[in-house]
């Protein structure tokens, strides 16, 4: 992480999407250094998890996402859980978290149990030994900070002299009356109950904290349990929320569980987190304000309104602004300005207009005409969409999309929009086409940057067909789903294909192919012309396509990425679906029956249990596979970051 905290601290959300998926990573790694290894959070939980949701959409299983974070303390040496201490998936509203209900209840009457999410340091205490959750496997022995704590479980309150698994907290109360009187090395006192959990297990030496009469509480996770069935679920949860969030500890959530442990078990895990389990998020206050105005931002295939709000107040920050999503939201929602919209700040991040009640005066918030060109505009439902094609604003968030696809990541919107305005550059071809003297004319750029960026445009010169079919910005055809299609089909027989033969592709069907047709045509000459400047690799016969298909599923002993590594090394090529060409399915459990081994047996596919896998070859399993972490502090005009 050297070097990375020199990242702006504010952040721009309605930026994001904009990003790649290794600009979205540098970011989580950047706030998992200031939350885990520093204790200085400069964004909020939710934002935080805002990140990691648009992570977990560009790339789901990003190592990342699997990675269980803890904070820095004061261990003594590293514990081995005798039972891991996995992260939960988390829902951000009462919808998922029903579906996620609704997935796994057997019957109406099946039992959930309702737990506090405490904010604390989730910790096992074995009887001997006090651990920290540490990375779910493996924790930190913190035994020597057992003269700070007591424990309150189901029947005892008291001395930490018993087997409990919970989390080490400051209660609401001991933080208000004692720790105002608690100073830090620095003489000052802790800013709220979080980071003093944090500092005080982060100490080598806790005397002085023993001297002022320092008091942590490990809370059993069974202490406290609200019971509802399934048909009952909806209608008593507003209750039920009331009551757990009105308990003297610090909380960010709920735990929701199945009550049958033995039917919770059965469902296993994911690399991440056990499927029986969830956790939801604390959704942000609602409140009502005045709306002043709709501003229409563009995308690389669409307009999106953004309301412009009289400031209020939701959770300590001051709301400005809240996204109306798309045009057919506005015309379902009847929203007009000047109307009162209520806000909620959820676990979305981005403040969201939920409804609105007419205002005195009440003007039309959807456009006719374009902001930028002023050409005329078509609703293709539900989005706005700008009619003419060399439409500035949508050329620039084309092209903006078009670079991050073909893997020139130095290029955010800022100076693309110079290169159009400065240098007359249209498409991807004239990016390819640019001099280090014509870089050298655009504001911000040196000697050193402007051969930084001669080197990866000339880099990104070498791509692949599904890299070049993805900048083509189609409607819905991403990198994952390009790659899949010019796996049996190179661009030039793709481009010769009808839209009856293309929609027969997996993943891509009617619709898309339509969109694939189109485009193609279109885009034909454009195609050519890109084809000229540029050497391609093609997909189809390649020889990672060539190399055997291998599928991990259920809970392994290691994560799943290390098993991952460990086929490629001995030339397989790891995917996440079953399907009837895959070439073997390596299961934790081979009788656990879950969906992935049922389809694999259904479509003849070889099954292995992980342990006739490993055995079957023979090189050294027990050595991990060392990733290389790579850094990168250069981090240009990514659009993202506003002063």
């Amino acid at each position: 992480m050297t070097g990375v905290l020199s990242m702006p601290e504010h952040i721009d959300f309605e930026k994001l999407e904009n990003l790649s998926e290794n600009e979205v990573a540098r970011l989580i790694e950047y706030h998992d250094k200031r939350y885990w290894e520093l204790g200085e959070p400069e964004i909020s939980d939710e934002e935080y998890d805002f990140l990691t949701r648009r992570l977990e959409k560009l790339n789901p299983d990003h190592p990342l996402l699997l990675r269980i974070g803890a904070p820095s303390v004061a261990g003594t040496g590293k514990v081995k859980h005798k039972k891991p201490m996995l992260s939960l998936d988390k829902a951000y509203s009462l919808e998922e978290l029903l579906e996620w209900a609704k997935k796994y209840a057997r019957r109406p009457d099946e039992k959930f149990i309702i737990q506090p999410k405490y904010d604390g340091i989730s910790a096992n205490f074995d009887g001997s030994v006090l651990a920290t959750r540490g990375d779910g496997e493996e924790g930190e022995n913190i035994t020597d900070k057992m003269p700070l704590i007591e424990l309150e479980s189901v029947t005892y309150k008291g001395l930490l002299n018993r087997p409990a698994r919970g989390e080490i907290v400051i209660r609401n109360d001991d933080f208000k009356t004692l720790y105002p009187s608690i100073m830090k090395k620095d003489g000052k006192p802790y800013k709220n109950s979080r980071n003093a959990v944090a500092g005080i297990m982060g100490l080598k030496d806790i005397s002085d904290m023993r001297r002022q009469n320092a008091k942590l509480t490990l809370v059993d996770y069974e202490m406290i349990s609200e019971k509802v069935i399934f048909s009952e679920f909806k209608e008593r949860w507003p209750s039920i929320l009331e009551n757990l969030e009105n308990l003297p500890y610090p909380m960010d959530g709920l735990v929701i569980k199945l009550a049958d442990d033995a039917y919770s078990e059965s469902l296993g895990f994911t690399a991440h987190h056990p499927r029986g389990q969830i956790a939801f998020k604390f959704s942000g206050v609602r409140k009502t304000t005045k709306l002043l105005n709709v501003e229409w931002s563009f995308g690389k295939n669409c307009l999106t309104p953004v309301a412009e709000l009289e400031p209020v107040e939701i959770g300590g920050i001051t709301i400005r602004h809240a996204t109306l999503h798309n045009a057919q939201n506005i015309k379902d929602k009847d929203i007009k300005i000047g109307d009162f919209v209520t806000v909620e700040r959820a676990g979305d991040v981005i403040p969201y207009v939920v409804n609105a009640e007419p205002g005195e005066t009440r003007k039309e918030s959807i456009i006719e005409k374009c902001p930028c060109c002023n050409a005329e505009l078509f609703f293709d439902k539900p989005e706005l969409r700008c009619t003419n094609p060399d439409c500035f604003e949508t050329r620039l968030q084309r092209l903006l999309a078009a670079v991050k696809n073909i893997g020139i990541e130095r290029l955010g919107e800022p100076n693309i929009r110079r290169m159009m305005t400065k240098l007359n550059v249209r498409t991807l071809r004239d990016i390819f086409n640019l001099s280090f003297d014509q870089i050298m004319t655009l504001d911000g750029f040196k000697e050193k940057s402007a051969n930084n960026l001669v080197s990866e445009i000339k880099t990104a010169r070498n791509t692949n067909d599904f890299q070049l079919l993805a900048s083509l910005n189609i409607p819905g055809i991403g990198k994952n789903l390009a790659k899949s299609i010019l796996t049996n089909y190179t661009l030039d027989e793709l481009r010769k294909l009808d839209v009856e033969k293309l929609s027969l592709i997996d993943g891509v069907g009617p619709e898309r192919a339509t969109a694939i047709e189109k485009e193609l045509k279109q885009q034909s000459d454009f195609i050519g012309e890109l084809l000229q400047c540029i050497e391609l690799s093609q997909t189809k016969g390649s020889s990672s396509t060539e190399l055997p298909t291998i599928c991990f599923t259920g809970k392994m002993p290691e994560k799943r990425y290390y098993y991952e590594e460990l086929a490629k090394s001995r030339g397989y090529s790891p995917i996440d679906a079953v399907t009837s060409t895959l070439s073997i399915l390596v299961a934790a459990d081979t009788s656990s029956g879950s969906s992935k081994l049922d389809k694999a047996r259904a479509s003849g596919v070889k099954v292995m249990s992980l342990d006739e896998w490993l055995v079957s070859n023979t090189e050294n399993t027990k050595n991990k596979p060392v990733t290389e972490n790579k850094k990168n502090d250069d981090f240009m005009d990514l659009p993202l970051f506003s002063s």
